[in-house]
This record gives structure tokens, sequence and C-alpha cells, in this order.
């Protein structure tokens, strides 16, 4: 499933230093909300799930 809506981190609130991430036909795209116009990075479905895990268990 894509979606091409970008979905705010919530943990960006507080902090002023927001990413935001979308699903992407390769796994997901993310980008800077502050520095939307600069570039996105797309990772693959491994590389995104493997990213989202070590955050969880930091």
């Amino acid at each position: 499933m894509m979606n091409e809506y970008w979905k705010k981190s919530t943990y960006s609130a507080a902090s002023g230093n927001c990413v935001e991430a979308r699903v992407i036909a390769q796994g997901a795209a993310i980008r800077d909300t502050q520095n939307r116009e600069l570039a996105e990075l797309s990772l693959p479905s491994t590389e995104w799930s493997a990213l989202l895990h070590t955050l969880r268990t930091r």
C-alpha cells in the first residue's frame, strides 16, 4: 500500500526537531519537516523495519 501523505512523528512536537515519513513502493521515505524542499531519504522495507526496531529499543 502506498501513501502519498506525509505523517509527522509524534515525538517531534516538543523538541522542534521534526521528522516526517510516508510509505512508498520500496519501503518508506523520510524527510526533515523544517527543510522539506531539501531532500528525502528512501529506505527499503528491511532497512525501514530495522530503523524502527532500533529506535523502539532505545
